[in-house]
């Protein structure tokens, strides 16, 4: 596992664009994808139009993954 930011491919709205990301987190990105019945291109889309003006797409993933993770470890500990 790298921990060096690899670029990989994604289309927004139609557009080709890559982002930089490390193995881990482009690794949960694609298990939150699968886990939630998504294309990864979609909710790429959906990350990127959400995202701040001052953020750049691979850092808003970063956050959406640690998101939810953090979610994931909230309703663990509320059970």
């Amino acid at each position: 596992m790298s921990s060096r930011p690899k670029k990989h491919s994604l289309t927004l709205r139609g557009h080709r664009t890559s982002v930089s990301l490390e193995d881990p987190f482009w690794n949960a990105f694609r298990a939150i994808a699968a886990r939630t019945g998504r294309p990864i291109n979609e909710l790429a889309a959906e990350i990127d139009e959400e995202r701040g003006v001052d953020s750049g797409l691979a850092s808003a993933i970063r956050l959406f993954v640690l998101q939810d993770l953090q979610a994931q470890l909230t309703a663990q500990s509320d059970t």
